[in-house]
């Protein structure tokens, strides 16, 4: 798919990091932006609805979409399969919006590698610590004991691939995580390469 001189914003990081809250926010702010809906073969959370959070699909339907070709990538993640649709990006992309992905970290390094550093805005999300991170998994109350052990080591492999993105956020505190997403996009937005042209010859 051609973004021509638009881009796609990436956020990532780490299960608890609180990347959700940040981009839920500039969402409901910034009519510019579009979520990219993934799709994935994990039961729906409390509260969560079917092609707004995600595109709940079992998993023979989420293999059947791969291996015809539809996603810009795909990855397994806590035993479950996640993907990003072709189709979602090019329809946020048609209504002149940024599409907006919540992938995970191996994910988003693929979808950097496909479409280079120009086309992507991204940001990789960090918790505080790993002791806060434990004690966000904890809070949630959704996960039983094995889950978040398995989300904490996951974290502890994801961290270091950090590397391959272009901003970094510490959600320490979320209106100034929330702040500092806001001045990527605004710096994201003026880049030379974004401009057809001069604004003045």
């Amino acid at each position: 798919m051609d973004l021509g001189t638009s881009f796609l914003l990436l956020v990532t990081g780490p299960s608890g990091a609180g990347k959700t809250s940040l981009y839920r926010g500039l969402l409901a702010e910034d009519t510019r932006l579009g979520f990219s809906v993934s799709c994935t073969t994990r039961p729906p959370r409390h509260g969560e609805v079917d092609g707004r959070d995600y595109h709940f699909v079992a998993r023979d339907e989420f293999e059947r979409r791969r291996e015809a070709g539809e996603f810009v990538e795909w990855a397994e993640v806590h035993g479950r399969l996640y993907g990003t649709l072709i189709s979602e990006l090019e329809a946020v992309a048609r209504e002149g919006r940024i599409p907006v992905l919540d992938i995970d970290v191996q994910g988003g390094v693929e979808v950097i590698e496909r479409f280079g550093d120009l086309s992507v805005c991204s940001v990789f999300v960090f918790p505080p610590d790993l002791e806060v991170l434990e004690q966000r998994l904890r809070g949630r109350g959704t996960d039983d004991e094995a889950t978040v052990s398995r989300r904490l080591a996951n974290a502890r492999e994801e961290i270091p691939r950090a590397e391959h993105y272009r901003y970094w956020v510490v959600n320490d505190d979320l209106e100034r995580a929330r702040d500092d997403l806001r001045a990527i996009l605004r710096a994201e937005r003026l880049r030379r390469e974004r401009h057809a042209r001069r604004p003045v010859d």
